[in-house]
């Protein structure tokens, strides 16, 4: 279904529909249920994993991220990176830095290769 045709079935416009489509904008649950039914699916097929619960603990764990001085600006900056692209870059270059600090002397580690 064209972008087009789905705004005009849930009644927003198609760039609203965009900004849903790229994560730039939170979707309601209802509207979610609008679309599902414009798409003649079920909801479980727009919210893959919706159904499957947390492991214990998990969310603790990230309570305990989000508490960082900082994580809720880096993560809010790395969901407005525009494309997947630049979201896997920043994340490869996140997890190089943090493999490669020595937390016994603050520095990083070059590694010879």
């Amino acid at each position: 279904m064209a972008q087009t045709a789905l705004a005009e079935a849930v009644g927003v416009t198609f760039q609203q529909i965009q900004k849903y489509e790229r994560g730039a904008n939170r979707i309601s649950f209802s509207r979610l249920l609008e679309i599902a039914q414009a798409l003649g699916c079920q909801l479980g097929d727009l919210a893959e994993g919706l159904d499957t619960p947390m492991p214990a603990g998990s969310l603790d764990y990230l309570n305990d991220l989000l508490a960082y001085d900082g994580a809720l600006d880096m993560l809010s900056a790395y969901a407005a990176l525009s494309t997947p692209e630049l979201r896997r870059a920043v994340l490869l270059h996140a997890r190089t830095l943090s493999s490669a600090l020595d937390p016994g002397r603050g520095e990083a580690q070059v590694e010879s290769r």
